[in-house]
């Protein structure tokens, strides 16, 4: 299910950047995750992780518009405060589609909803590591909000945040929201290299 979800988000991809302005690229970055219990975990705190993956920025009619769908790899999960061995990590394939506002002096800010695949989930105390993949939810999903620079070579910066607005527990008594703050360098391959 998983896989052809993803090949089918690739093959619009595909379709869509037959008929429009496209610069396809690459990316990758920090996180910093954290994963929020209802009822409330005191012990759990923030974890660095990294994200990469690929972009296709699509521009529209409006030369301040742009539709930016990405498919990347996200290390996320939490630590212990008091033993920091003691962790979650959390691994999925996000899926995101940002609607871009460009202001034309290489800033732009972006919103979009993203779904969460997910690929590997641990639970780990010291050495010993349990695969907890099955208390989870397979499909997430989440609401990215951020901010971005593009320079006039095609490097580009871009800081977002996560909202999780999917409980990624399957088991409703404890409700688990993953949210998470990337920062990422990004690189756009094709076209003219245009401060937009």
């Amino acid at each position: 299910m998983k896989k052809t979800i993803i090949f089918a988000a690739t093959l619009f991809l595909m379709y869509t950047a037959k008929a429009q302005s496209t610069h396809f690229g690459i990316k990758g970055g920090l996180n910093a995750s954290s994963l929020n219990y209802s009822p409330s975990v005191s012990d759990m705190q923030t974890k660095i992780g990294f994200n990469a993956g690929f972009l296709a920025h699509i521009h529209t009619a409006s030369e301040l518009w742009a539709i930016e769908p990405e498919v990347y790899y996200s290390s996320e999960g939490a630590k212990s405060k008091s033993n920091s061995d003691n962790k979650v990590e959390l691994g999925y394939i996000n899926v995101p589609v940002l609607l871009q506002y460009m202001f034309g002096n290489g800033f732009r800010i972006e919103a979009g909803p993203q779904v969460g695949f997910l690929m590997n989930a641990k639970a780990k105390q010291g050495s010993t590591s349990t695969d907890i993949k099955s208390d989870l939810k397979s499909a997430v999903f989440s609401i990215p909000v951020g901010l971005g620079y593009l320079t006039s070579s095609g490097l580009g910066f871009d800081a977002r945040y996560n909202f999780g607005i999917s409980n990624i527990n399957k088991d409703n008594t404890t409700k688990v929201h993953s949210n998470v703050f990337q920062f990422d360098i990004f690189y756009q391959f094709s076209g003219p290299k245009v401060v937009r």
